[in-house]
């Protein structure tokens, strides 16, 4: 069997040494390759071309969004960033980076570790990254002006999906794991300043990386309402609120409701647990859409939705990093339609406008 050909850039010596010593003891990996700075790694990607590449972000000479820019645009490849850090400037790169078309995101091993949990979980994001097809990835940005004519609906007499003909809600949820922030960043994008409707947002994204997410998302989007992290007990209003991490979102009684419950499939916070949630709720008023992601979470809260009326999308496998959670859902017939990304932020604007397509 052909082993992983892995890339390790880590400015910190002893993290490199630490990271390539755990690849190289897994029998189908080796470290082909180690970089201490941006400018170094973009040599060797492009040199050697390695299966997967794994980056911190704060190096010197180039930094690690640098880096990853110029990677996918010029050498696409898997990209896992394994970060140390919590300061809000530099947390904003991380995000800026998996917006730049990096697959994933892991913290680094800390001396509090379990023995062999970190090492465990590393071996497997890293085989995981391994196996998303990733794409030439320029990040050439909108001017203002096409950009205001987007976010402000102008792209909306497009013919819509059959199932979402006739169709209007009062509240959306989504939900993303692996290529997540991505589609989420372009989902809302597309919904106009004055959005009227809750959003409720589970992304699969761990501490110490997630709460400032819901920061940086804000700085993404025009939506005066904002996004924020959900509150425990607060109503139901609009804007956009995503689940913390670590706790299950749920609503209940037109108020949202933070959960400690258990995992599900390895999952906290759970898509499942929200969609069925609002499965029991008012859902014929429910519009939900379920995005790139490894593994099941969210199909069969999907599903659920589905049979209880509410409107049901998937994301489509051309334009989902991983086609996991969005297959099964289509597998499960729990999706309605199944739509490119660029088509799903319009189909949520003209469903929360209550809009008939002839």
């Amino acid at each position: 069997m052909k082993k992983l050909r892995i890339l390790v850039v880590e400015d910190s010596l002893t993290v490199r040494k630490r990271l390539v010593e755990v690849l190289n003891a897994d029998p189908h990996m080796e470290v082909i390759a180690e970089a201490a700075d941006g400018k170094q790694a973009i040599a060797l990607c492009q040199d050697l071309r390695p299966d997967v590449i794994t980056l911190d972000m704060m190096l010197p000479v180039m930094s690690g969004l640098a880096a990853t820019e110029y990677i996918m645009a010029h050498c696409p490849t898997p990209i896992l960033v394994v970060s140390s850090s919590t300061n809000r400037g530099e947390l904003f790169k991380t995000y800026e980076a998996l917006a730049a078309g990096a697959v994933d995101v892991m913290e680094k091993p800390q001396a509090d570790d379990a023995a062999g949990d970190w090492e465990q979980r590393f071996i497997s994001t890293v085989r995981l990254v391994s196996r998303v097809r990733v794409i030439t990835h320029l990040r050439a940005r909108m001017s203002n002006t096409a950009a205001a004519a987007f976010r402000a609906g102008e792209n909306q007499d497009l013919p819509a999906p059959a199932a979402l003909r006739a169709r209007s809600c009062e509240l959306i949820a989504i939900g993303a794991s692996t290529g997540g922030p991505k589609a989420v960043v372009q989902i809302l994008q597309a919904l106009p300043v004055d959005f009227p409707i809750p959003v409720l947002i589970v992304v699969h994204i761990g501490e110490p990386f997630g709460f400032a997410f819901a920061d940086w998302l804000d700085g993404q989007v025009s939506l005066r309402s904002g996004v924020k992290i959900a509150v425990n007990g607060q109503p139901l209003t609009r804007g956009v609120f995503m689940a913390p991490p670590t706790r299950h979102m749920v609503v209940r009684n037109n108020k949202i409701i933070l959960d400690d419950g258990p995992e599900r499939h390895s999952c906290k916070p759970s898509v499942d647990v929200l969609f069925e949630s609002l499965a029991t709720e008012d859902a014929g008023t429910v519009a939900a859409a379920l995005l790139t992601g490894m593994g099941s979470d969210g199909a069969r809260g999907l599903l659920a939705l589905r049979r209880s009326g509410a409107t049901t999308i998937a994301q489509d496998e051309a334009s989902s990093v991983v086609y996991g959670m969005p297959r099964e859902a289509a597998l499960l017939g729990a999706a309605q339609d199944v739509l490119p990304l660029s088509d799903i932020g319009p189909a949520l604007v003209r469903l929360a406008q209550g809009r008939k397509t002839p």
